[in-house]
C-alpha cells in the first residue's frame, strides 16, 4: 500500500514517485530521481542470500544456489530452474508452461553466498557511573547528589561543584558570577536537566532512553532505544516504526528498508546499584554487567549489549 510497482512487476518505488523510463530509478513528484538500492533474497537456511530478482534452490550438495529469475521453479535434478509458472521438462531439457505456449530451455542455477553478519548498531546513550542512569549520546553525566546524576548537553564537560550546572571541556566553573571562564573569556552556566530512569514495574527499571521489554525468561529486559518495538523472540528489538524480521535477524520499514535488529539487555533493579557488578572501562566510566566497552566515534565510551 506505500508503493507503486514498476512495469514488469519486480520492482516498485515509494508512494510519490513514479518509476523512469528505464525502470532502473524512482523519480519523485518533484522530478528528482533516486537509484534504486540492491537488495538480495534470503535463502530459508538464514545463512544464504541470493541477488534482487533471483530464487533460491536447492543444490546437489544440500547447498543452496540461485535462480537467475524471480520466482523460479527449481527443478528435481537439483542443478537446473525453470521461469515462473512453468514446469521442468527433464527429459527434453525445456521448461514447459501449462498451457504449451510458453518452451524455454532449462537455466542452471549457481551458487548463493553467505549473508553478511548485521553490523553493530551505536547505542546513543552514554552510561553514567552508577550503571542505571543514562544520558543522551555526546553529553556528559554529573552528579546532582550521591544517588542521582544529571545530564550536561556538552561533551566531556565540566561539572560544577554546586551539582546544578556544568561547563564546557577547557572552562572552569564561576560560581560566584554563574559562568564558565577560560583563558578567552566567560559564558553564562549551563543548567543540568535529571537523568531519568524508565520505569518497567515497581522493581525494575531501565536506563534514560530505553524500552521496557519481556525477555524469555519473563523477566524485564532493556532495549537501547526508545519507544521499540519488542520482537517476539524475546530477545531482540526493533527502532520505532519497523516490524521484527523472524527470519532475516533484521528490522523492516514499509518502504523495504532493513536495519539489524538489536539485543536487549536485563533491566536493573530500581534505586540501587546492580548486584552482579559492572564493566570497568575506565576510572570515570562503566558498562553494565554482561556488556562491553566500545570506543564511540567521537572517541568517548559507549556500551554494547
Amino acid at each position: 500500500p506505500q508503493s507503486v510497482p514498476c512495469a514488469g512487476g519486480h520492482r516498485c518505488c515509494p508512494r510519490g514517485s513514479h518509476c523512469s523510463a528505464d525502470g532502473e530509478s524512482c523519480v519523485t513528484d518533484l522530478g528528482t530521481g533516486t537509484r534504486l538500492a540492491p537488495r538480495a533474497v534470503p535463502c530459508p537456511d538464514g545463512q544464504s542470500e541470493c541477488p534482487d530478482d533471483a530464487t533460491c534452490c536447492v543444490t546437489g550438495s544440500g547447498a543452496w544456489g540461485c535462480c537467475p529469475m524471480p520466482q523460479a521453479s527449481c527443478c528435481a535434478d537439483k542443478v537446473h530452474c525453470c521461469p515462473h509458472a512453468t514446469v521442468c521438462d527433464l527429459t527434453h531439457g525445456r521448461c514447459v508452461s501449462p498451457t504449451g505456449d510458453t518452451d524455454v530451455p532449462l537455466s542452471t542455477a549457481f551458487p548463493a553466498w553467505k549473508r553478511q553478519p548485521p553490523a553493530p548498531v551505536a547505542l546513543r546513550q552514554v552510561l553514567c557511573p552508577d550503571g542505571r542512569s543514562a544520558c543522551p549520546d555526546g553529553a556528559t553525566c554529573c552528579q546532582l547528589s550521591p544517588t542521582h546524576y544529571g545530564c550536561c548537553p556538552l561533551q566531556n564537560a565540566v561539572c560544577c561543584s554546586d551539582g546544578q550546572h556544568c561547563c564546557p571541556q577547557g572552562t572552569t566553573c564561576d560560581l560566584v558570577h554563574s559562568t564558565c571562564t577560560s583563558l578567552g573569556g566567560s559564558a553564562p552556566l549551563a543548567a543540568l536537566p535529571t537523568a531519568r530512569d524508565v520505569r518497567c514495574d515497581e522493581e525494575t527499571s531501565c536506563p534514560d532512553g530505553n524500552t521496557c521489554c519481556r525477555l524469555s525468561s519473563g523477566a524485564w529486559g532493556c532495549c537501547p532505544l526508545e519507544q521499540a518495538v519488542c520482537c517476539p523472540d524475546h530477545v531482540h528489538c526493533c527502532p520505532q516504526g519497523y516490524t521484527c524480521d523472524p527470519e532475516g535477524g533484521s528490522c523492516l520499514q514499509g518502504g523495504g528498508t532493513r536495519r539489524p535488529w538489536v539485543r536487549k539487555t536485563p533491566a536493573l533493579p530500581r534505586g540501587g546499584q546492580v548486584t552482579s557488578g559492572i564493566v570497568q572501562c575506565d576510572e570515570k566510566t562503566s558498562c553494565p554487567d554482561g556488556s562491553t566497552c566500545c570506543r564511540m566515534s567521537l572517541g568517548t565510551w559507549g556500551c554494547c549489549p
